[in-house]
């Protein structure tokens, strides 16, 4: 258990805090890249979206958490070769992700401080919608480590991991309605929206947080898809990836 705890923290040292005290211009970037989609979605709507647009930055920070994971992931095995080590050691895949998805929380924490701090002010809920939101984010996030853990594995430069980066948060945290309603985009469009597992994850988390009241039956479909989709993106991570070189 110990061994398992250091290796956890080594994980967090190298990809986190080694990044946050040699280069604090990181920082600025990552609480820059949430909050400019919330100014711009207060300015939009006059301010009536605030905090829809809260919840939808929580849900992009810990999506592009994980799938910021895919390109630390791919920039440590393919420049210096560190996933070779520790597949040649007693580390496991499961314990190297886990330390690695902990660092990213890490990492990712100056947004997810900030956008907490105004989430309490401007969202009011009682325990049990604050629990399910945790829960919806917890998901997003598990979802997000998966699928950045499998194509970490595949890539092979650090320039296609950043491509596939910049794919999956334009694709699941940008064009979805995660800052907005999906009632806002016109009908014939909207059935686009729902290719996106981010789009359940925010209709959940908006109607949660009392911004959008929906049909029992909806909110079952939605619980169901982000728990299947989770499933399977935890699935493909753990059987799909390719740990050791063939």
């Amino acid at each position: 258990m110990r061994r398992i705890r250091s290796q956890v923290l080594a994980s967090i040292l190298v990809n986190a805090i080694y990044e946050m005290k040699n280069y604090p211009v990181v920082l600025l970037n990552t609480v820059l890249a949430p909050l400019s989609f919330l100014i711009l979605i207060v300015f939009v709507s006059n301010g009536s979206l605030l905090g829809v647009g809260i919840i939808g930055g929580l849900i992009m920070t810990m999506f592009s958490s994980g799938t910021s994971l895919q390109s630390d992931l791919s920039h440590l095995k393919n420049d210096f070769k560190l996933q070779d080590m520790v597949v040649s050691s007693p580390t496991s895949a499961a314990v190297y992700v886990v330390g690695m998805a902990i660092s990213e929380l890490v990492y990712s924490l100056p947004a997810i401080v900030i956008l907490s701090a105004l989430f309490s002010v401007y969202v009011h809920v009682q325990l049990a919608q604050a629990v399910g939101i945790l829960v919806v984010l917890g998901m997003m996030f598990m979802m997000s480590v998966a699928l950045g853990f499998a194509l970490a594995t595949i890539t092979s430069d650090i320039v296609q991991s950043f491509a596939f980066t910049r794919l999956l948060t334009t694709l699941f945290s940008t064009l979805a309605p995660v800052y907005y309603p999906i009632t806002l985009i016109p009908e014939p469009f909207r059935y686009a929206a729902y290719l996106s597992p981010t789009t359940y994850a925010a209709q959940l988390a908006q109607n949660l947080g009392g911004f959008q009241q929906a049909a029992g039956s909806s909110i079952i479909v939605d619980w169901a898809v982000l728990i299947a989709l989770t499933s399977l993106f935890l699935w493909i991570g753990a059987r799909k990836s390719r740990w050791r070189e063939k």
